[in-house]
């Protein structure tokens, strides 16, 4: 039985792939990983499942603690998150360098893929609301389903995706194109923090104390990610 259950989301999967393994040669403590959409991962700590650590957005983790779920004051941003778009392996690249530019190439999109409920997927509603194309994409957005929706490009379902850069880049049969122009970029901070009736709360308190050492920045900053702005 494993010594701390962490509920995650998709976008530090890579990161916790190594560093994961790595804390339990070290610690001798057993993890049991579970990765969802923060949101997703939102219901379930409301409707009671037992966790150690839930590594969330900022924003939730906040929800949570309000609401006694997490203990506040364990609660520590480890990276941030911005979005980025992905399309097949040997396609064209669109042009993505400036907002006209990332507009027109919405457009000229057969088709763009989203997530159902993650951050990015939310987003991009209120993105194509804001770039005024809302009714000219209606037709052409797929839903993705949890993880990595990028790999819907790489089968040709869809033609180009947009979500948080960690979740792109491992995708195979795809290629990362570049992050969103900054004035239309999303940053997400994650956060991580321990259940209020975590079983391990000591191991739990380790482990997110390696979330924020010196070689794990580095390891997430390789997987996509940045350091949270502190």
């Amino acid at each position: 039985m494993a010594d701390i259950k962490i509920l995650s989301t998709h976008a530090v999967q890579e990161v916790l792939g190594e560093l994961g393994p790595q804390f339990e040669r070290v610690s001798g403590v057993d993890l049991a990983i579970d990765y969802d959409p923060a949101n997703a991962l939102k219901r379930t700590i409301e409707a009671g499942t037992p966790f150690d650590v839930a590594i969330v957005t900022r924003t939730v983790i906040d929800e949570l603690a309000l609401k006694g779920k997490v203990r506040r004051e364990t609660c520590r941003d480890i990276c941030r998150s911005g979005l980025g778009v992905a399309v097949r392996q040997g396609a064209a690249a669109p042009d993505i360098a400036t907002v006209d530019a990332f507009r027109r190439s919405l457009l000229a999109a057969h088709s763009l893929v989203r997530s159902t409920e993650g951050t990015s997927g939310l987003y991009v509603e209120t993105l194509l609301d804001a770039l005024a194309i809302a009714d000219a994409m209606r037709g052409k957005i797929v839903l993705g389903p949890s993880g990595r929706i990028a790999e819907l490009v790489a089968r040709g379902e869809a033609e180009m995706a947009v979500q948080q850069i960690p979740e792109l880049l491992p995708v195979k049969g795809v290629q990362y194109v570049g992050p969103l122009p900054e004035q239309l970029q999303l940053w997400t901070v994650f956060a991580a923090g321990i259940g209020s009736t975590a079983n391990n709360p000591t191991a739990a308190r380790a482990f997110i104390e390696a979330l924020v050492t010196p070689s794990a920045v580095a390891l997430f900053k390789a997987k996509g990610l940045e350091p949270a702005l502190r």
